[in-house]
């Protein structure tokens, strides 16, 4: 089966390439977004090395003058897609969105030089463009050391029960009749509620309307909540991109200095009453409660020592397949709904990683194992009930393609950050 596999996720990068680009499936993400590109290069990086940089120099071609790098790139329009270039007005280069995504892109970048020497030209074309990206999250978007995001769908995890507390404070006014492109592609069942729905669209309005002016949204918008995900992708990707500065004689001690304090900041996020890092809102000054997958990239930013692993190992024994998006004793848990339960393959890479590096390579080595059980069993679904490994969401998945050539397979999977 394995060798089949291989054959299938090279062909869904293929059929899901848009020359430079990928979409993360035909259909329902028809545009290029942010953290599923690096991704993708990732994928590339398994058999054209060539795809993979270009992967990110054009992600990289729509950064804003601001630094900030869109969390959607809008290269050919498709005007059935909701909510498109004419409701976020991002003022970058490309059509936009007004908001980023998790900054695994250094991450990403470092590998790629590391195993493949010959693309260092090109890693270096890209080091300005990381620093000012990084430099943006650190000036807008820190918190004490935590990184904020004001939109859940910058954390990638659009609808994860760490916002219901925030949202239930938010009265999205002004929000028209719309139609959701992702509810006629996928059963709803699998998709955020419209409750969630409107209230994604009122912050996407607010910023839209104040130009995505970082200084005015800082003060007036509703929904500023420091996240696991950014915070500890920024706090691995500013340590990569340290290594990259070293290698190639530039300044570090900026980089040390945001390193020093997102390590810090990392205190911010645990929460005593759970013992686990988790959500914490900047207006209400509360913790979500809430243990998510998220919770587990503390090892892979090089926090937080050995206090989440009886959470991993309960909730490892807890469903069939694993790291389920929300803690299953919660009672917010829902095992097929997007980011409420089920399984992600490449949040599961970035958690292995993480443990790998912390010492726990028995655990690594596990969930490794589980995901490419999953995938050689289930295919390249975006996501994946954890009781059963049932697909979810899209097929032909860009980057459950990708994670399975830079990771899960037997055959092709060799990937180790170090460089």
């Amino acid at each position: 089966m394995t060798p089949d596999r291989d054959r299938e996720a090279r062909a869904i990068l293929a059929r899901n390439d848009r020359g430079g680009y990928t979409v993360p499936t035909a259909g329902l993400y028809p545009y290029q977004w942010n953290w599923d590109s690096v991704f993708a290069a990732l994928g590339f990086a398994e058999h054209d090395t060539d795809r993979a940089w270009t992967e990110i120099e054009t992600l990289f071609r729509g950064q804003w003058d601001n630094g900030m790098v869109p969390h959607i790139l809008f290269h050919q329009i498709d005007p059935e897609y909701f909510p498109g270039p004419n409701v976020w007005k991002g003022t970058g280069p490309i059509p936009s969105s007004g908001i980023s995504q998790p900054p695994i892109a250094a991450t990403v970048v470092r590998w790629l030089v590391g195993r493949h020497p010959g693309g260092e030209p090109r890693a270096r074309q890209l080091f300005g463009p990381l620093m000012d990206w990084h430099r943006w999250f650190m000036t807008w978007r820190n918190e004490g050391g935590a990184i904020v995001v004001t939109h859940p769908w910058e954390t990638g995890r659009d609808n994860c029960p760490d916002w219901d507390r925030p949202f239930a404070a938010i009265e999205p006014d002004g929000i028209t009749s719309y139609h959701r492109r992702d509810t006629s592609e996928v059963q709803t069942d699998e998709r955020p509620n419209s409750w969630e729905y409107d209230r994604y669209l009122y912050l996407v309005k607010l910023g839209a309307e104040s130009g995505w002016d970082e200084a005015h949204l800082k003060d007036t918008t509703p929904f500023r909540v420091a996240d696991p995900t950014m915070t500890f992708t920024l706090l691995r990707a500013t340590r990569d991109l340290r290594a990259l500065a070293e290698r190639w004689g530039q300044p570090v001690a900026e980089l040390d200095g945001w390193i020093a304090e997102m390590e810090a900041g990392a205190d911010r996020l645990w929460n005593d009453e759970i013992g686990a890092y988790d959500t914490l809102d900047i207006r209400s000054d509360a913790h979500s409660g809430v243990i998510s997958n998220a919770s587990f990239l503390a090892w892979y930013a090089g926090v937080g020592g050995d206090r989440m692993l009886a959470h991993f190992d309960r909730i490892a024994e807890a469903t069939r397949y694993y790291v389920p998006s929300t803690d299953p004793a919660h009672p917010a848990y829902e095992p097929r709904r997007y980011w409420r339960g089920p399984v992600w393959a490449m949040l599961n890479m970035l958690i292995a990683t993480g443990l790998g590096e912390a010492g726990h390579a028995d655990r690594a080595r596990a969930l490794t194992e589980n995901t490419r059980d999953l995938i050689a069993r289930k295919g390249f679904a975006e996501y994946f009930d954890p009781r059963d490994g049932a697909p979810l969401g899209g097929q032909t998945f860009t980057w459950t393609a990708a994670v399975w050539l830079a990771w899960a397979s037997p055959t092709t999977g060799r990937l180790t950050w170090a460089a």
